[in-house]
């Protein structure tokens, strides 16, 4: 019998969750995701070390140790990753905007502008990158622009059907609803345990798969931040799933059926609905859940940059 990675494959797209490169090249993800804080760990391994430091060379030529010097730098170098994990997937590499401007339409649509410049300058086209928006009212309104201008985005952070409907208004070409963190939220707030069918999280998903398939809307569900094979397993049939290596390895070890739980054949009517700005804030008020994971993810992708563009500072400084 093959594994219940193979199964998996036959029915959704499966993409890694990681900079790791070894891990990448063993496993064969269609697509590749990454974010602030997955750059940061790559850079920090021997497989990016001359990357860094190409960087910092080349920071240093641009003569300054300013703050956009700095931010640069980290563009560089995460652009740096992303053409790795590009030269080894056969499809997208998914590049996240600064978290710090994710209150900022203007500012993440020119930062998506430059990455994708960046990308270019390497021989990289932006049919191959997908530009990382935190899912706020503004990150979707930069996407909204940005896929106008035919560069597809990937609307992460997303925890409410509210920020989905909103992307999906927004004709944004994939979103990335978080399993786990929303699991997180849940089993903190109520103390209870939670099967695979009934984690909040996958709940979650199943709802925005069903309402995007019900109304023919073309966004891409791909869900993301697994606490475990079965939320996986939970969801097989899902348009696409990022996986982090370690439960990728568990799923190409594990044995056994594995049954399709999404498919487009078996949705059930559900009503369109039309969110403005008023009524997008209201629900996401109205949604603590919702609220507070998305505001911890952006603390902490920016928390990670500032990590990052602190390390950059002191080699600047060396």
């Amino acid at each position: 019998m093959t594994s219940k990675l193979e199964q998996l494959r036959s029915m959704t797209t499966v993409v890694a969750d990681t900079g790791d490169i070894e891990a990448v090249a063993r496993l064969k993800p269609v697509d590749c995701t990454t974010n602030p804080s997955i750059v940061l760990k790559a850079l920090g391994t021997d497989a990016f070390k001359d990357a860094f430091q190409e960087a910092i060379t080349w920071g240093k030529a641009k003569g300054g140790k300013d703050d956009a010097v700095i931010g640069a730098i980290a563009d560089r170098m995460a652009i740096s990753v992303g053409a790795a994990l590009a030269a080894l997937v056969p499809g997208r590499v998914s590049t996240e905007v600064d978290a710090d401007l994710s209150f900022d339409t203007k500012a993440s649509i020119d930062k998506a502008h430059q990455i994708i410049a960046g990308y270019k300058e390497r021989g990289i086209e932006k049919d191959r990158i997908l530009i990382k928006l935190a899912s706020t009212w503004e990150g979707i309104r930069a996407a909204e622009v940005l896929q106008k201008e035919g560069i597809d985005c990937n609307l992460t952070l997303l925890f409410s059907k509210a920020q989905a409907i909103a992307c999906a208004e927004a004709k944004v070409f994939l979103i990335s609803p978080f399993v786990g963190r929303i699991l997180d939220w849940y089993k903190k707030s109520t103390g209870e345990d939670y099967t695979s069918e009934t984690d909040p999280g996958v709940v979650s998903v199943r709802s925005i798969y069903n309402y995007y398939k019900a109304n023919g809307i073309g966004t891409i569900v791909m869900g993301a931040s697994f606490r475990n094979a079965g939320e996986i397993e939970a969801l097989a049939g899902c348009d696409r799933l990022t996986i982090s290596p370690q439960l990728l390895d568990e799923l190409n070890a594990a044995e056994g059926t594995l049954k399709r739980a999404l498919s487009p054949d078996s949705v059930k009517a559900e009503p369109h609905v039309s969110l403005d700005e008023k009524a997008f804030r209201w629900a996401m008020n109205e949604d603590a859940m919702a609220t507070e994971k998305l505001a911890e993810g952006i603390r902490g992708f920016a928390k990670d940059l500032g990590t990052l563009r602190g390390q950059i500072a002191k080699a600047l400084a060396a």
